[in-house]
């Protein structure tokens, strides 16, 4: 590690850029060791940048925080072969939610033992896959779903599937709607207060080729209300102590899931692994010696928690116009395609000019994207010098979750590459997508 990064850790630590950011005194801002302007004028805008280095410190943070669960990355945050890597070589397991992140995970070489496979409308396919690779865990989400794996093994000769049952805890973590994952009523599992996770793991013990080693929860995303996560480990404790009850059997595992909030502005809340951690010990040797039970191992899944502050993204001013109410409009070349979270769950973000010095005093913007929708806004409120002109560079931190993942070819538009830095040096993680690729899948 250079000695310029070890500075810079302790300049931006608290913030929402990547632990090896900090503003260079030309205007731009470095990342890894590399000004974000050389980045764009080498590889083009838009322009996802990944700081190894953050990446790897926090998967560090929280084996630290629970050296003795396993910590499962979340791969729907942000997934490619590099990524697994990265996540393999830090001891982490995996969490895959379709045959397609699993692809990515086998062809990257991802032990299968440490691969979950999620999801809660797998399809056969996707089973077939998880099953030939051999994956560690599947978290069944449908009664179908048990009944498709039993008929999938019967007569197999490989070893029994290990399954976990995903419960609907009834616990509201307090996020937006669309990512609320632990209330009843919704998609996600089977619901502990009307019986359903009762029969599921019926159904599964009932079914002499599948093996349950678990249970699962996952009560949302963006959450920072550790009381929430208090109580959903309080009632699956519960839980498997009625499975005991009713069965005779102490089911080994017990997967909390994850949803860690992070900051996406300054000032945001976030969740800090080791307060987690030490309240999550406390709570489940409390509720296991209230059922006499042993502690179960424990699995946590953190994806944006890890991924989330790695990322930046970097656009280029296309236009600035003067709105009829007196705002400032600034448009980029990039936007609901590359980051749909603001239209999908008003999502707010920080932006900065980089590239070069600011000339003037500043002033309220919005930065809107190039797409033809109304709704394509990527930030409001934000403070920009009042020199602000087409060909400028904007910085928006904190988007190496959910974004690239999410991506879309709305108007047709490629999207963009991503590009991994630390120490001083870049490399593609995942290429520029071209005008060929999308034709090349136009069958007319």
């Amino acid at each position: 590690m250079n000695k310029e990064l070890d500075v810079v850790v302790t300049q931006v630590k608290e913030s929402v850029w990547p632990v090896t950011a900090y503003p260079r005194q030309d205007g731009d801002m470095a990342v890894g060791g590399i000004g974000l302007a050389k980045l764009a004028e080498r590889f083009g805008t838009p322009l996802h940048v990944m700081d190894e280095e953050d990446v790897r410190r926090r998967c560090r943070a929280f084996t630290r925080a629970f050296p003795e669960a396993d910590v499962a990355y979340a791969g729907k945050a942000f997934l490619c072969r590099v990524m697994a890597g990265w996540i393999a070589s830090e001891g982490l397991s995996l969490d895959v939610c379709s045959a397609g992140e699993l692809a990515v995970a086998r062809t990257a070489g991802f032990p299968a033992r440490k691969v979950l496979m999620h999801g809660n409308a797998k399809t056969p396919d996707d089973l077939r896959a998880a099953l030939s690779y051999g994956v560690g865990r599947i978290v069944v989400d449908s009664f179908s779903e048990i009944t498709r794996l039993a008929a999938m093994a019967a007569g197999g000769t490989t070893p029994r599937p290990r399954l976990m049952v995903r419960v609907t805890p009834g616990v509201d973590g307090h996020t937006h709607e669309a990512i609320s994952t632990g209330t009843d009523d919704q998609k996600f599992g089977f619901s502990l207060a009307s019986g359903a996770a009762a029969e599921a793991i019926q159904r599964v013990i009932a079914q002499r080729r599948l093996e349950l080693v678990g249970l699962h929860c996952h009560i949302g995303s963006q959450i920072t209300d550790l009381d929430a996560f208090d109580l959903s480990a309080r009632r699956m404790i519960g839980l498997l102590a009625a499975v005991r009850d009713a069965h005779g059997i102490t089911l080994p595992q017990l997967d909390l899931g994850g949803g860690f909030g992070v900051p996406y502005r300054e000032g945001d809340p976030e969740l800090d692994p080791q307060a987690l951690a030490d309240r999550l010990h406390r709570v489940l040797r409390e509720a296991c010696d209230e059922n006499r039970l042993p502690v179960p191992k424990i699995t946590i899944e953190p994806g944006r928690a890890i991924a989330a502050r790695a990322g930046v993204t970097v656009y280029r001013v296309v236009s600035v116009k003067h709105a009829a109410s007196g705002g400032l409009l600034v448009a980029v070349n990039g936007g609901m395609s590359d980051n749909p979270r603001p239209g999908l769950y008003g999502a707010r973000y920080s932006v900065r000019l980089i590239g070069r010095k600011s000339l003037g005093g500043d002033r309220t913007a919005t930065v809107v994207g190039r797409h033809c929708e109304a709704g394509d806004v990527l930030v409001k409120d934000a403070q920009f010098p009042a020199d602000i002109r087409p060909g400028d560079l904007l910085a928006i931190p904190c988007t190496g979750a959910y974004h690239h993942s999410m991506a879309s070819n709305y108007n047709l538009v490629p999207r963009p590459p991503v590009l991994a830095v630390r120490e001083g040096r870049a490399r593609l993680m995942i290429r520029r997508e071209t005008e060929e690729d999308l034709l090349r899948r136009d069958a007319g």
